[in-house]
């Protein structure tokens, strides 16, 4: 049976190695889509890709992103945004705006025109060079699984290897909760929020 290997996931190549590694294959040089195999693999890994960032992460997620309209009154969707969302559309619910034919699309006006700025929480699609090393290694082991669930049909090989996705997503959600500085109080970009500070105690006014 094989066994995995340790991922070195720079790059989509040595990703695909990886992955064809886990499932007992030989590793290639060069991704020669013409290969049936390399083709399948690469296809699962950039399945993997696009789920993992369409959860949004704080590489990949930006909030109140401005959208300016063209000369035509209309708002063009650049194509490697996964979701948006009108900024605290929650909060003031005066639009309703969907992706339509690659545009912005106003479901309560029915039209493609807007006359103002947009400014949406935005999910991007970025390309797998250039994802945060943990979330490359996450991504890999998950679709390492798929292969060896789909290929190899090797059941003790899949829960390895779903044992090792688990770690590396243990990572990614500690790579998010010390890079995006996160607080219960929900702070607002571009404000400043200064905890407590145990010190303050001794502090006495004369």
């Amino acid at each position: 049976m094989a066994t995995p290997t340790t991922f070195d996931t720079d790059t989509e190549l040595s990703s695909v190695n990886s992955i064809l590694g886990a499932i007992g294959q030989s590793p290639v040089t060069t991704l020669d889509y013409t290969n049936p195999e390399i083709s399948f693999v690469k296809h699962l890994l950039d399945e993997a890709n696009t789920d993992v960032q369409n959860e949004g992460w704080v590489f990949n997620r930006e909030l109140h992103y401005p959208f300016v309209p063209n000369s035509n009154n209309q708002i063009v969707i650049p194509n490697n945004i996964l979701r948006m969302d009108i900024y605290e559309n929650d909060i003031y619910r005066s639009s309703n705006v969907i992706k339509r034919d690659g545009k912005l699309y106003d479901k309560e006006k029915h039209s493609y025109e807007f006359t103002n700025k947009i400014s949406a929480d935005i999910v991007w699609k970025f390309p797998f060079e250039d994802l945060p090393s943990v979330f490359k290694r996450y991504i890999t082991y998950r679709a390492a699984v798929r292969a060896a669930t789909q290929q190899v049909g090797n059941p003790q090989l899949a829960a390895m290897l779903a044992q090792q996705e688990a770690y590396s997503r243990a990572a990614c959600m500690e790579y998010e909760c010390e890079q995006g500085d996160y607080s219960m109080f929900g702070t607002p970009a571009n404000t400043a929020y200064r905890p407590y500070q145990p010190y303050q105690t001794l502090s006495r006014l004369a």
